[in-house]
Formats: structure tokens, C-alpha cells, sequence
């Protein structure tokens, strides 16, 4: 266990060196996160009350998914994996003394964990600070912001789940930028990542409730500002615990059967 804990520090620590990435992240989110706020300002000045979500909800919904956007995107590929199963590299890791499917784990979400802790802080302080109707609004209550905290959590918790699920791909074809990027666009429309879920039609909403993707940010964003209630964030705080389970199992399972069967060409 030592040498997972050593190694999530180690991964945290070194992408925790990349400040001029975070800062060119940091135009990007404010960027979109003003336009997205104007876009919907737009839109409700047309709609009036009929719309599913209040507008200082959404508000909160669109500076916390710039905020921790780093957490919640889906589009995650380590190349670096991708390079090393084309040309045999992978063979070194399968001969290690740990659990391939722990070490990627641990390393994607340390790579997550160093990105969003660089960038943040800056857009919530700054947005905390932003006039009517435009700012961040404080959270609904105590006990609202706690469960937001631990869904968030939760939630990288079941992105990396799937993430490394999807790096399994790498092993049966030698491109997976295709299937992937269809994948991920579905993820990302039931995630909340395109148009919040309540903005969904009932279709697509019944489609995100039975599947993982809106527990990832959707559930903590809405917790946050009480468009969830306190009872039903407790529940879907209970789902992301058992997708958790049931995202490392699949996950495991699948690495194993991968590398198994992994055949290295050349001598």
C-alpha cells in the first residue's frame, strides 16, 4: 500500500509543476464561463419561470464546472500508456511488483487532483466576488456544502473508474481515438458537460438517471446550490458508492483479461 500512496504523491507532486498549463486553463474557464452565463441569460429572458432549473442555480451549476472542470473531464488520455502498449513498453509494467489496474487508477486521478488544485481556487474567489446575477452564490446550506465536498469526491471517483476502463480499448485496437470519442461525447452530454441535466429532455434525463456519467458532476453542482434536495443527495451519494464498487470490479476484471492475453511482438 506504501508504494501506491508513495506513488499518487510522486504523480500529484510533479503535474503540480505545470503552472503555465493551469493559467492558460484558467483564461479558458473564465472564458467559457462567462459566455455559457450569457447564452443562458438569454435564453431565460425567453422562457421567463417555465424553466426547469432557477437561474441563480444555474449560475452556481456553470462557475462550479469551470471551477472543477479538471475533476470532471471526461476526455482523459494518457498517451504515454497509449505509446507504451504500441511499442511494447507495456511489458515492464506487467513484470512490476503491483496491480496494473491500481497503478493507472492512482495515476489518473493524482493527474486530476494536481490540475484542479491549481486552478480552482482563483475562479471560486473570483466569482464569489462577481456582481448580481453573474456571481457564485454561497452554498445552500451546511450540510449541502458537506455533500457537495464528498459527492465531488465521489464523483472522481467514478470518472477515473470509467476512464481507465476505457484505456482498456488500447489493448484490443491500435487506434481508440475513434470509439473513444464517441464515448465520450455520449458521457459528456448524460454528465452534464454540454447542457446541464435539468436543460435535458425527459428522454435523455431517464437515460442519465440509470446510467454513472451525471454522478460524476451534475449531482454534486446541484447539491451545491439545493436544486437536489438534502434527502435525494443523500441517496445518490449512496448510488455513487455502489458505481464505485461496481466500476473498480469491471475495471479489474478487465485488465486482467487484457494483459493476460497481451501478446508482445518482437524480441
Amino acid at each position: 500500500m506504501r508504494g501506491y500512496i508513495s506513488y499518487f504523491k510522486t504523480v500529484l507532486l510533479t503535474n503540480l509543476q505545470y503552472k503555465i498549463a493551469a493559467l492558460a486553463g484558467l483564461c479558458t474557464q473564465f472564458f467559457w464561463g462567462f459566455l455559457q452565463i450569457f447564452i443562458y441569460e438569454a435564453f431565460y429572458e425567453g422562457v421567463g419561470d417555465n424553466a426547469p432549473i432557477v437561474y441563480g442555480d444555474l449560475v452556481d451549476y456553470v462557475w462550479l464546472q469551470q471551477a472543477f472542470f479538471a475533476l470532471i473531464y471526461i476526455r482523459h488520455r494518457d498517451d504515454e500508456l497509449a505509446n507504451s502498449i504500441k511499442n511494447g513498453q507495456i511489458a515492464y509494467e506487467l513484470v512490476r511488483p503491483y496491480n496494473l489496474y491500481f497503478w493507472w487508477y492512482i495515476k489518473c486521478i493524482a493527474k486530476k487532483y494536481a490540475s484542479v488544485a491549481l486552478r480552482f481556487f482563483p475562479i471560486i474567489f473570483t466569482a464569489l466576488l462577481l456582481p448580481e446575477p453573474y456571481n457564485l452564490s454561497s452554498p445552500d446550506s451546511l450540510v449541502a456544502f458537506l455533500l457537495f465536498l464528498l459527492a465531488l469526491v465521489l464523483g472522481s471517483l467514478v470518472l477515473t473508474g470509467i476512464i481507465v476502463i476505457l484505456q482498456n480499448i488500447m489493448f484490443f485496437t491500435l487506434e481508440d481515438k475513434g470509439i473513444n470519442s464517441v464515448i465520450n461525447t455520449i458521457a459528456e452530454l448524460l454528465a452534464g458537460l454540454i447542457l446541464p441535466i435539468p436543460l435535458l429532455p425527459d428522454v435523455l434525463k431517464a437515460i442519465a438517471s440509470a446510467l454513472p456519467f451525471r454522478l460524476i458532476g451534475d449531482l454534486s453542482f446541484r447539491i451545491y446550490s439545493g436544486n437536489i434536495p438534502i434527502k435525494e443527495a443523500t441517496i445518490n451519494i449512496l448510488f455513487q458508492l455502489l458505481w464505485i464498487c461496481i466500476l473498480v470490479i469491471v475495471g479489474y476484471l478487465l485488465t486482467k483479461k487484457s494483459t493476460k492475453k497481451l501478446q508482445i511482438q518482437g524480441g
